[in-house]
């Protein structure tokens, strides 16, 4: 009688912890807006969830801390004329966020130390390219000021956002179809997107090349989402024929049959994967499930393991990720997400149970930090790095806060007037106050003159 040998894995007793009702952000008006994107964006400073506006689009940024109840008038990032699909914290400066609308455009905003104060309506810059909704916005992972915008014209730009000019473009030619998925590799040579035309392709942007595609990884209809993983490996969330949910690993350089196929469940909603390069744990998580599914993939066959499910009774309807610096080490949490209720963001914490409280260097290897590796300049003239890597064995310092600079004519002349209002007055400036109050010196002047004859009239009479 043979045994079955269970496979040894850190990974296998990890489990999902939700956050205590006063650690929830509570009264958010979640957007309704039919649209596959997480809808909630996270980073070590700040949450970023899209809500319902009126007259508009609008998404609202609260400061990590702000946590319990939150006022139905906090202020929020109000300067679209129609609803925003997506938004995406820059990874090199936590206090800037980009954001795509139904209004064709891509804005990118800064926000505060310590959150918005009053509604925030004007941008950094607006970048127009796109003839239909933006549905896509994504950094690149190590280049500075490189963002890539997707939208339902079938395009995809790639902005330089220092110039707010789109420095390439990939046209119809490349997508025939509405594009459902764009990722980047994890030092951003090339992104894996995911078409309505049921092709995954493997591009070189800069030079416009499709490098490797797959015909119908999943057989069914419904959207198919595509990340690239560990070891130059993607990994495909879609439908059987049967409408059953699938998620595929496979090997870009061989792309005929997938290293691992499973069949899931019958659930209708997409499934978002998440990847977490230090770990190799790919995370599902459904739009209308109410469970997070987790994966370990390996080198060896079957490449791809199942590990657990985190259940609860409330459906979600988006999902946020903190990057792995915003995590607590001292607690070996591993991944946290920002999961969006109707009325509620709920913080859950995965765990790898642990006795000891020292650190835990086996499950936290150096991680991708904040600074970035190339310029926008270096990585448009072909060269490639990967993040450069930080330790979190003594916790996370976020580096002093970073100002967004455009070199663009009516966005320098904006951001340069900003200081003088806070700061010592220019010499225009002052010139023009002190005619300003030489001109109203005289008319009180002119008043009282009125004033002295008309009392004098008075007391004729």
């Amino acid at each position: 009688m043979s045994r079955q040998v269970v496979r040894s894995s850190k990974f296998r007793h990890v489990f999902g912890q939700p956050a205590k009702a006063d650690q929830c952000y509570e009264d958010v008006r979640v957007s309704q807006t039919t649209w596959d994107s997480g809808f909630c964006a996270v980073n070590p400073k700040f949450v970023a969830l899209i809500c319902e506006a009126s007259g508009g689009g609008a998404f609202l940024v609260l400061p990590l801390g702000k946590t319990g109840r939150v006022d139905k008038n906090a202020p929020t990032v109000c300067g679209h004329t129609a609803p925003v699909l997506d938004i995406a914290w820059c990874p090199h400066n936590d206090n800037v966020i980009a954001s795509g609308s139904e209004d064709c455009t891509v804005m990118v905003w800064e926000i505060p130390d310590g959150g918005l104060t009053l509604p925030l309506r004007e941008p950094v810059i607006t970048l127009e390219g796109h003839t239909k909704r933006v549905g896509i916005v994504t950094w690149h992972p190590t280049a500075q000021n490189v963002l890539l915008s997707a939208g339902c014209d079938n395009v995809i730009l790639v902005w330089d956002v220092g110039t707010g000019v789109a420095v390439l473009t990939l046209g119809p030619d490349v997508h025939p179809d509405t594009i459902y998925s764009v990722d980047w590799s994890r030092d951003g040579a090339l992104i894996c997107t995911s078409c309505r035309d049921k092709r995954v392709r493997i591009i070189e942007p800069r030079k416009g090349t499709v490098v490797a595609e797959k015909d119908r990884p999943h057989e069914g209809t419904r959207p198919v989402r595509a990340v690239f993983v560990s070891d130059g490996k993607i990994l495909t969330t879609g439908f059987s024929r049967m409408s059953e949910r699938q998620v595929a690993l496979w090997d870009t350089k061989h792309l005929e049959e997938p290293l691992s196929l499973q069949e899931l469940d019958t659930s209708s909603g997409v499934l978002l994967p998440f990847f977490d390069p230090d770990t190799n744990i790919v995370y599902l998580c459904g739009k209308g499930d109410s469970s997070i599914r987790y994966f370990e993939i390996t080198s060896e066959a079957p490449f791809l393991h199942y590990l657990s499910m985190f259940s609860s009774k409330e459906s979600q309807r988006g999902m946020g990720y903190m990057p792995k610096r915003g995590l607590e080490v001292n607690k070996c949490e591993i991944a946290r997400f920002y999961k969006l209720h109707e009325r509620r963001c709920e913080p859950i914490a995965m765990t790898v149970p642990r006795k000891s409280d020292l650190f835990q260097e086996d499950l936290y290897p150096p991680t991708a930090g904040p600074d970035p590796a190339l310029t926008a300049e270096e990585w448009l003239g072909g060269r490639d790095a990967g993040p450069l890597l930080i330790s979190l064995k003594d916790g996370y310092v976020p580096p002093k806060s970073r100002e967004l600079r455009v070199n663009r004519g009516l966005d320098t002349g904006r951001r340069r007037a900003a200081p003088e209002a806070s700061g010592t007055p220019s010499s225009d400036v002052v010139s023009r106050l002190e005619e300003e109050m030489r001109k109203l010196q005289a008319t009180v002047q002119e008043l009282q003159k009125r004033l002295d004859r008309l009392e004098e009239t008075i007391q004729a009479k």
